[in-house]
């Protein structure tokens, strides 16, 4: 199903390697930059031994994998880039200290996938760049030989043995998994386009299944006969260029995904739901080649249309670009592309927002060609068909100077444009310039109004180091404070605008309302890096928190990017016990097949349990947890002489006061 079952918590640092126990198939080891090697099993959850090794005493402060064999954990040491074996001692303690360590070999790669052990470790490879290194009889150092094979036009990332060790897999940047089959010069197979690069390969107990991960956050199972039988996506890791967005109409959060694509993420679910192909080109999986990326996208209000913009030159001066917009297919329940403007700009789009009308949408592009441009649908004269397209409606400016930010008010009544250091109010029924506010110094680098009772305020913040609030029914600035803000987000379902500032190596969160200064919650160190992404999500039931430092959290949910690429939210005391209470809960779904058993014993006795709770509200006392004989691992429990009284006892009820039910006296009497 390739849904998530349960993880395994123990380590204070990265994990880097893990590898099947070989004497036990219920048992898993992990690695991890902690020093450690810890041995679970898997099944039940449980950590059996705590494995510290001599890394530490020696200044090798990371373990970076491990492969069993003959009872050895190898490791390859980053600091001086041996192959060291730890011999993993037998005993009864769960914390045991490894002090047996020797080196086995010399020179090898950092990378944690550079080695791979072929049955019986007699076969052994490296590989050197685009090279691979085969090793025979490696353990006889006397005897070994070894030859090189050469397919991968750049650096090899992993290297993987299938178990009868006949063949060896390898995968890198290209994408490629290849296949070579072990005494056959020249003999490969090729499984291409697979999406990220190939970072690791595992194969299972028989045989039968490969598995790799990729750089996009990906792991593909593969079948032996090389074809992809099942992928778990999670959310891609890679530079994000657009904003956070959340889609209107299944509320996934948007954003870059695999290259040249748009990523839709459940985060109810944790779940990738698609990918969305923008730029409708092969990506070529290769360092130092000028693709197509998508850089800028935008939802209207309902989700009927998206809005993006693709480009590639940065590194050059032959810019190329182009501004899509697409339309949603009620019957694909997916966009499809509608209108490809070629020349929307002279220079490189760097804002572009939709009205927040729902009676007619309208897109604003600005761009450093010192304009920005209003976009509408219109019917296509050239054309027979019924479908709209887009053209331009309008084209503004305001003294030749780059605009900087676009954002219209909640009504749709106001556009502000900022100019460097000049904001300029528009009116998108006349496109006439209202005003201009320009008290502040610095160049207008964030701007938003406010929401609700607040729509008649206008935020920016400036390269000055400046948050300004002014006024629009008086055009004047309300006020103004001295913070460093790296990104500025309002709530379009509340009054609440959250401020990420930067200073001091630490990022702290403001969460205020316009129409005071004061923040409403303030939240000092929420990471270490900066926060340039981030977005309001609707809930799908307000919540009713009565505490004032989190009444902000009761209609949507912010989440925010950070530039190690770690997607962060805030939550309430109640949702974490809520989440909490729900983990230690073993859950049965529906969907899934019931046996009769459960029909007769399950369901019959959550009916009963309501039963007794509406006749007798007052008698409360401890109750069992409906079916926890069948979920409790077997190797923990008492002797079935000494559970089987109270198993059956707890199928019986008092007949005072309730009526008798033929069914419980059969569920004793089978029982019995």
């Amino acid at each position: 199903t390739e849904e998530w079952l349960h993880s395994l918590q123990g380590h204070t640092n990265q994990v880097t390697g893990i590898t099947l126990n070989p004497a036990n198939h219920l048992q898993v080891y992990s690695c991890s930059v902690d020093g450690t090697v810890k041995l679970w099993d898997f099944i039940d959850g449980i950590l059996i031994k705590d494995l510290i090794s001599l890394f530490n005493e020696v200044e090798v402060h990371e373990t970076v994998e491990i492969f069993l064999s003959s009872g050895l954990c190898v490791s390859a040491c980053p600091e001086c880039f041996q192959l060291v074996s730890v011999h993993l001692p037998k005993s009864a303690e769960q914390e045991v200290e490894a002090k047996e360590m020797s080196a086995v070999s010399s020179h090898i790669s950092k990378n944690p996938s550079c080695t791979a052990f072929g049955r019986g470790v007699r076969v052994h490879f490296f590989f050197f760049l685009v090279w691979i290194r085969l090793w025979r009889n490696f353990i006889h150092k006397k005897e070994y030989t070894y030859s090189t094979q050469h397919w991968h036009h750049n650096a090899v990332n992993t290297l993987c043995f299938t178990p009868e060790g006949t063949h060896l897999l390898s995968g890198g940047i290209e994408s490629v998994l290849v296949q070579w089959q072990y005494g056959a010069d020249n003999r490969k197979e090729f499984l291409p386009r697979l999406g990220g690069s190939i970072l690791h390969i595992s194969a299972s107990s028989d045989g039968q299944l490969f598995c790799t991960s990729h750089s996009d956050n990906k792991i593909t199972v593969i079948e032996s006969s090389f074809k992809v039988c099942g992928v778990i996506q999670g959310l891609v890791k890679d530079a994000v260029l657009t904003d956070l967005m959340i889609d209107p109409r299944s509320k996934a959060l948007v954003l870059n995904g695999k290259p040249g694509h748009l990523q839709f993420y459940s985060l109810l679910r944790d779940k990738h739901l698609y990918n969305l192909d923008i730029v409708q080109q092969e990506y070529i999986y290769e360092a130092g080649l000028d693709q197509f990326e998508v850089v800028k996208a935008a939802f209207d209000i309902k989700g009927s249309w998206l809005a993006t913009v693709e480009e590639r030159g940065k590194k050059s001066s032959d810019l190329e670009f182009f501004l899509k917009l697409w339309a949603f297919d009620e019957r694909t329940q997916s966009f499809v592309l509608n209108t490809t403007i070629t020349a929307a700009h002279t220079d490189r789009i760097i804002s572009m927002c939709f009205s927040s009308s729902e009676e007619t949408t309208m897109l604003v592009t600005a761009a450093e060609d010192s304009q920005f441009k209003a976009w509408c649908q219109g019917a296509d004269a050239d054309t027979q068909q019924d479908q709209n397209f887009w053209s331009c409606d309008f084209v503004g400016s305001y003294h030749k100077l780059n605009p900087t930010n676009c954002s219209f008010s909640a009504d749709s009544s106001l556009l502000a444009v900022s100019f460097q250091e000049v904001i300029t109010i528009w009116s998108p029924d006349t496109w006439e310039m209202l005003t201009t506010l320009c008290q502040p110094p610095g160049v207008i680098r964030d701007l938003c109004f406010g929401r609700l009772s607040c729509s008649k305020y206008l935020l920016g913040t400036t390269t000055k180091n400046l948050l300004c609030c002014w006024n629009l029914l008086t055009c004047e600035l309300e006020w103004s404070t001295s913070v460093d803000v790296s990104k500025l987000q309002p709530d379009p379902f509340s009054e609440n605008v959250a401020a990420f500032s930067y200073q001091s190596k630490h990022t702290d969160l403001f969460v205020f309302k316009p129409s005071e200064p004061r923040p409403l919650f303030t939240n000092k160190n929420v990471c270490s890096e900066k926060v340039h992404r981030a977005v309001f999500v609707p809930r799908e039931e307000p919540l009713n928190s009565c505490d004032e430092s989190t009444q902000w959290l009761n209609r949507s949910q912010l989440y925010f990017l950070t530039q190690n690429m770690d997607l962060l939210t805030f939550s309430t005391a109640t949702e974490e016990d809520r989440m909490l209470s729900s983990s230690k809960q073993l859950v049965i779904d529906d969907s899934v097949a019931v046996t009769p058993f459960y029909l007769l014993l399950g369901k019959h006795r959550q009916q009963q349990q309501k039963l007794n709770t509406q006749s007798h509200p007052a008698a409360d006392k401890p109750q069992q947890t409906q079916g926890s004989l069948l979920h409790t691992p077997a190797h923990v429990l008492p002797a079935a002489s000494v559970l089987c009284s109270m198993f059956v006892n707890s199928f019986l009820i008092s007949n005072t006061g309730v009526q008798q039910d033929p069914l419980r006296y059969f569920v004793h009497i089978w029982l019995t």
